[in-house]
């Protein structure tokens, strides 16, 4: 009888024993939660979490049972508050953003790109613009004071043409917006140049109310400075590299399906942008738009260092940035090494 206790309460810790290795909201397979959130933005540049989502990619990646979410953001700012709130668990978002924030003291990782390209300037079509030299006195518009396109531009205009913004005593005034209106900004003569994101470039061209004054391979860090790049928090790749890790996976499923499905891409871009948006984009833009787009999961943290870099020269940074520890491209490698064995 007593061999038989001892036999039952043997049996119970183990059960308790298990249960408490288990974790609460976790799957049975590591440390891999029943749900997890990925957030991106509904622009061109943020294709790779659209086709995740309508493909349903990260289920492959996932044990079976794993809940997965999408959140959409309008700018860099709520997207890392939301990932520095655990809100998410990762997702696309502009590299600068993620480089002021790192910058700041907030712990996040750069895992991967995602997209590379699209930064047009245009010039109004009766602007009397030829060339860039013609931009001196006149009005340029950018997204924000700062941000990634701001900085292509004014890194291109300073170190080629020697002109420069009103912010710095220049002779070309500086005005922001949202690269939806640049059409309607032109047609109105409120500015002379944009520095466009793609697909607005795309709906100016098509509308005739600009022109390309500088196209992407011509700006600064035109075909190399990721357009979006994939992040996470630095908790989660040193506490759940296995979370990480099936991210990784299936963000580069999502990349590669752009890439060997072009046609198929472009459709669910437009259909997820009308759809989340509510603006509806004409199978020409998004083509054009794609032209100037390579889809990547590869970044190259140097090169995000030098971008860094400038943006401290045009002054728009106090201190010198030092970005070692933002990039984190073990899970990439990881992921690389699996493929080609």
């Amino acid at each position: 009888m007593k061999k038989f206790l001892l036999f039952v309460g043997m049996i119970a810790l183990s059960l308790v024993l298990a249960a408490c290795g288990s974790g609460e909201g976790e799957s049975s397979e590591g440390n891999i939660p029943d749900e997890i959130t990925i957030g991106y933005f509904p622009n061109i540049n943020h294709v790779a979490g659209m086709v995740a989502e309508e493909k349903d990619l990260y289920s492959e990646t996932f044990p079976d049972g794993t809940t997965i979410n999408y959140q959409f953001f309008p700018d860099g700012s709520s997207f890392m508050t939301a990932l520095a709130a655990g809100e998410i668990q990762g997702g696309l978002v502009g590299p600068g953003p993620a480089m002021n924030h790192f910058t700041s003291g907030s712990e996040v990782n750069v895992i991967a790109g995602g997209s590379t390209g699209g930064t047009v300037i245009m010039a109004r079509s009766d602007a009397d613009i030829d060339s860039p030299e013609d931009l001196a006195g006149k009005t340029f518009i950018s997204p924000r004071v700062g941000c990634t396109h701001d900085v292509q531009f004014e890194t291109l205009m300073s170190e080629v043409y020697n002109l420069t913004s009103d912010r710095v005593g220049g002779e070309m005034k500086h005005v922001t917006g949202e690269p939806a209106t640049y059409h309607s900004m032109f047609l109105s003569g409120k500015v002379d140049v944009a520095t466009v994101p793609e697909p607005w470039a795309a709906v100016i061209e098509e509308e005739g109310s600009g022109k390309v004054l500088i196209d992407t391979p011509d700006v600064a860090y035109g075909e190399t400075l990721p357009a979006a790049v994939f992040v996470t928090s630095q908790d989660l790749v040193e506490n759940n590299p296995e979370l990480v890790q099936s991210i990784v996976d299936g963000h580069k499923k999502a990349t590669d399906f752009i890439n060997d499905n072009p046609e198929e891409a472009k459709t669910i871009a437009r259909e997820k942008i009308a759809d989340i948006t509510g603006q509806e984009l004409s199978a020409s833009v998004i083509e054009k738009a794609w032209e100037r787009i390579d889809f990547t999961y590869e970044v190259d943290g140097n090169v995000l260092q030098e971008f860094a870099d400038s943006s401290y020269e045009l002054e728009f940074l106090k201190e010198k940035p030092n970005l070692d520890g933002l990039v984190n491209t073990s899970f990439i490698e990881t992921e690389l090494a699996s493929a080609s064995k």
